[in-house]
């Protein structure tokens, strides 16, 4: 990777990723080992981002939730809990990674995408300012249908209507659905989000969150009510597949708070001058950019079925033009 790019793509990104593979590795053919398991590892690893949404859902469940007992009646106590854990978890993670990199401005423009500044004095955003509008969108209404769906979830575990095991009862299940958490949730995204780009959708419904063509950490989950209701609903398939809680709080971390943090505009987090955690998602960034393209995830393989890729850079810009123009338009290609 390199910290800028020549020619016409450094006008367009500070910070680019020479992308080389396609895809991520366990979709290579002739299959290849390797370095599929090394991708699983590096993901689950200390040093990404997948690691610490679990540890944080597995803290989030032993010491942040209301026991199921309390669960089996709709009670505004053990709901206003969750909300104002969620609430706080947001602030936290949105708060601190605005403060660092955008207040504080502690990494300058290393590993930075974008070269422009997040917007003030705008009238395409509430307040005239982005992270004002961003975090209107995030507080109100992403915090509460998290909750709205946390909530039915634990009270369908505690009444019997979710199927429940515990770690002690399948552990090797249970750790399986957690690796197949963040594929599941890739092929939600993909479809609902190719929906969500249908021209009346788009205009009355998703363009809130296109808003953001430059990302910061409150942009990830600003949306219009109705896209969190759909964004987040995956979370429901645990009515029908054999699950515990922990999983529900994860997947609904990993939305919620992963998308704070992949959208902050940076490829890396640099903490002191050796360590450096990978936060952002250039491959969705590309979305934001030009609009057509990178639907789903690079861990799932539909955008490059569909004819729907684009790394970001010169090479790719030919298949793009065409995506664009075989597609539906929704907005124009920003110069």
């Amino acid at each position: 990777m390199t910290e800028s790019t020549p020619g016409k793509v450094k006008r367009k990104w500070i910070y680019h990723p020479n992308i080389d593979v396609q895809m991520a590795p366990f979709y290579h053919w002739p299959p290849k080992i390797g370095p599929a398991l090394g991708y699983i590892v590096g993901t689950w690893s200390p040093l990404g981002i997948r690691f610490h949404h679990l540890i944080l859902a597995l803290i989030t469940w032993f010491y942040l939730t209301p026991a199921l007992e309390r669960c089996r009646e709709f009670n505004w106590d053990w709901m206003a809990q969750i909300w104002a854990r969620n609430l706080v978890l947001v602030l936290i993670v949105g708060g601190a990674l605005h403060l660092y990199l955008y207040t504080y401005n502690k990494q300058g423009d290393t590993s930075k995408y974008d070269p422009r500044d997040l917007s003030r004095d705008s009238k395409l955003f509430k307040f005239n300012n982005q992270v004002w509008d961003n975090m209107f969108y995030v507080l109100a209404s992403a915090v509460t249908v998290w909750t709205l769906y946390e909530v039915i979830m634990l009270w369908a575990y505690a009444n019997g209507y979710a199927p429940m095991m515990t770690f002690s009862e399948n552990p090797i299940w249970f750790i399986l659905v957690l690796f197949l958490i963040p594929w599941w949730a890739g092929f939600h995204f993909y479809v609902q989000h190719r929906i969500m780009h249908f021209p009346w959708l788009y205009r009355h419904v998703h363009s809130v969150h296109h808003r953001n063509s430059n990302t910061g950490p409150w942009s990830g989950s600003s949306m219009h009510p109705v896209e969190h209701l759909v964004w987040l609903s995956d979370v429901f398939i645990f009515l029908f597949v054999l699950s515990h809680p922990i999983h529900v709080i994860f997947i609904l971390q990993f939305h919620s708070l992963g998308a704070i943090i992949t959208h902050s505009g940076y490829e890396n987090l640099h903490v002191g001058k050796t360590v450096r955690f990978r936060i952002g998602d250039f491959f969705h960034q590309q979305h934001h950019r030009y609009c057509d393209c990178n639907y789903g995830t690079f861990e799932t393989p539909f955008d490059h079925w569909f004819g729907t890729y684009h790394d970001g850079t010169e090479r790719g810009m030919p298949g793009l033009k065409r995506v664009v123009a075989s597609s539906i338009r929704t907005r124009p290609l920003p110069k």
